[in-house]
């Protein structure tokens, strides 16, 4: 389920049947209300046209088609600039790309990943970060699709924390393998940056899936401990639903993906409720700005969207009132 080793093409090819058959049903269920609602009406319901059924299985076909195509290519640009409360003169107009969700599989292969890696670093950011779910699969299994990545370069460097599909896998001999790439792990941890004598720090914390496998929980209080006072706090968590309590802390900014932006309308409002109501793009909470990004790629399990777009995000730090 988590990393499915058919061909690409055979992952492909399920996905946009399953997506076919997602769109036929709703198209069928419209089509059985318009029906009912005609024989409630005074004389004969009029038979369905083989012709109707042939259409809606066209269009069925289709859409998911056209969803495939969104999830696979590799995301535009796309550019947003995020308030930080008492962000310092020093850090305005600090630039970070944020990579979420990439899910580095079969259906995201090494060609992929380093189409991404030549995106981002053209952009020649000073920071970058990555808020989880980058792999869907054993280190045997990635080696060489993650590979790419160890050529990621920002003035500041490289940040990571985890998401859930990190846990599922081979936790440990993760984190390890992305160290060694020289991604610098924010798991219940911080750093501090700094510009020309001023700071901003830069915490992550676990993810919620973490208890399950045995590892450390998301701990907040654990993330900020022994950090500067009176310094901006970003916050990387995978999962957005925690933000409130987030807020609560003081954090002035949380970068979040995992709702990979809802994928669909319709289906957006039901990611969004097992999201706290968080689903794609900024959000003010309590006073902090929350950021959900859509994500760079997409679960290789349900690789389907509609008007979500995958994104490739650069954050330019502004300071908030």
């Amino acid at each position: 389920m988590f990393a499915p080793e058919f061909p690409r093409g055979i992952v492909i090819l399920f996905n946009w049947a399953s997506g076919a058959i997602l769109f036929l049903a709703l198209l069928q269920l419209l089509l059985d209300v318009t029906i009912l609602a005609m024989w409630m009406l005074p004389g004969e319901a009029p038979a369905v046209p083989n012709a109707v059924r042939y259409a809606m299985a066209a269009a069925a076909s289709l859409l998911a088609a056209i969803g495939v195509l969104n999830a696979l290519r590799v995301p535009p640009l796309k550019d947003i600039d995020l308030g930080i409360r008492g962000l310092p003169p020093e850090f305005e107009g600090y630039t970070i790309v944020q990579l979420t969700d990439l899910h580095i599989s079969r259906l995201f292969p090494k060609a992929w990943t380093q189409r991404v890696v030549e995106r981002v670093n053209a952009l020649d950011v000073d920071l970058i970060v990555v808020t989880g779910d980058v792999i869907d699969g054993s280190l045997v299994m990635r080696r060489t699709d993650v590979a790419p990545l160890g050529a990621l370069r920002a003035r500041d460097g490289v940040y990571m924390s985890p998401g859930n599909h990190e846990y599922f896998l081979g936790y440990r001999e993760w984190m390890q393998h992305f160290a060694d790439m020289g991604m610098r792990i924010l798991a219940n941890a911080h750093a501090i940056l700094e510009r020309r004598g001023a700071h901003l720090m830069l915490a992550g914390v676990t993810d919620a899936s973490a208890p399950a496998t045995g590892q450390p929980k998301p701990d907040l209080v654990a993330a900020l401990a022994e950090g500067p006072p009176g310094v901006p706090i970003l916050l990387l968590d995978h999962q957005p639903r925690g933000a409130r309590r987030t807020a609560a802390r003081g954090v002035a900014a949380q970068l979040s993906g995992h709702t990979h932006g809802g994928m669909m309308p319709g289906l957006d409002r039901l990611v969004a409720r097992g999201n706290a109501g968080f689903v794609s793009g900024p959000y003010d909470v309590d006073g902090m700005t929350l950021y959900v990004n859509n994500g760079t790629g997409i679960w290789p399990g349900f690789a389907l969207r509609l008007r979500r777009p995958s994104e490739l995000t650069r954050l330019t730090l502004r300071r908030a009132p």
